[in-house]
């Protein structure tokens, strides 16, 4: 199950009405808590076979969603005066950081010349940091989230010039 099944499966518990799902298949846990209409908690957890040597007490590990996030979904903008710029979202809901950490520069600034696969922002989820790249080429035109701030799934985080 990639990202965007898991996307679309919170969309439809939540518009479902439904409090609490449990879905179980092959090596995937997940269940999704929900109350009046909106999506409270989500808990993925990957089983992995556990060594012969581990003591079966030990829990499973967490699934790194930072390895399985995919780029940020791309679409085109649709105000007129932005008409010419794409629109880098946020593929995952989370809280939006533009730097690695708190000494280090920032991923993307205005102006800067980007291209696919070159990180722009992370987004924390579940205290997993999802390094979060861009699928355009361009120039970044403007920042629309500010730094440690919570974001939404489709969330638009930039303007990017593709000129």
């Amino acid at each position: 199950m990639d990202l965007k099944e898991i996307q679309n499966l919170i969309k439809f518990v939540a518009k479902s009405g439904a409090s609490e799902v449990n879905l179980e298949y092959d090596d995937v846990k997940i269940t999704i808590k929900t109350g009046s209409g909106e999506v409270k908690e989500t808990i993925i957890q990957q089983v992995q076979a556990a060594p012969a040597a581990v003591a079966p007490a030990q829990a499973a590990p967490v699934a790194p969603l930072a390895e399985a996030a995919p780029a940020a979904p791309v679409a085109e903008a649709s105000a007129a005066p932005d008409s010419k710029y794409i629109t880098v979202k946020s593929p995952i809901i989370g809280t939006f950081y533009r730097k690695p950490s708190p000494d280090k520069p920032n991923f993307a600034e205005v102006g800067t010349e980007i291209k696919p696969g070159d990180v722009v922002c992370v987004i924390e989820a579940m205290k997993l940091f999802n390094e979060i790249e861009s699928e355009v080429s361009g120039k970044i035109v403007k920042v629309l989230v500010d730094d440690a701030s919570p974001v939404e799934f489709d969330q638009p985080l930039f303007l990017v010039d593709p000129a």
